[in-house]
């Protein structure tokens, strides 16, 4: 009877363990989260195609070279 319950107990603990691993997300399937900025011909982009904040054209484009709305210009 002990050897049951300590068979019962074993496999239900082995189960939640396996049940809480995450397993971690490898480099194609970060890159494919990446958003690409839309092509503009002013846009300055860097190498992961994010606007380039160093340039005028760009001070007021969001991450995804969206205008972003909090300025009156846009």
């Amino acid at each position: 009877m002990k050897n049951i319950l300590a068979a019962v107990i074993f496999l239900i603990g082995f189960t939640f363990s396996n049940a809480q691993q995450v397993s971690p997300k490898s480099k194609s399937q970060k890159s494919q989260t990446v958003k690409k900025a839309p092509v503009n011909s002013t846009a300055k982009l860097k190498k992961d195609g994010t606007p380039d904040k160093r340039y005028k054209a760009n001070q007021k484009l969001k991450k995804d070279g969206t205008p972003d709305k909090r300025f009156k210009s846009n």
